[in-house]
């Protein structure tokens, strides 16, 4: 719900929007911005089905933790997200 108003806040709803769901059974063809938190034991397979799925050119960011064999563009840490621990962001792109 925060996210969705944050989206709205900044005038992003016609281009932006949040997806509940399971991640493995999206379609991110239309994506330019694909964001995701999960686990490093399906990593893998999360890996597999965006390469194939995303066109070329699309942003990938992975909160916390990287997918192996890719090369990050970028790392961005944040010391304290307001939760009390500390986040690492990496930046994709396919």
């Amino acid at each position: 719900r925060k996210s969705m108003e944050t989206i709205k806040g900044l005038g992003l709803q016609d281009t932006a929007r949040i997806i509940h769901g399971d991640i493995m059974e999206q379609d991110y063809a239309a994506a330019n911005v694909v964001t995701v938190y999960r686990r490093p034991a399906s990593i893998d397979t999360l890996k597999l089905m965006l390469h194939r799925q995303v066109k070329k050119g699309t942003r990938i960011v992975s909160h916390d933790f990287e997918f192996p064999g890719w090369k990050n563009r970028r790392i961005d840490r944040i010391l304290d997200g307001g939760d009390g621990f500390s986040h690492t962001l990496f930046l994709y792109r396919r």
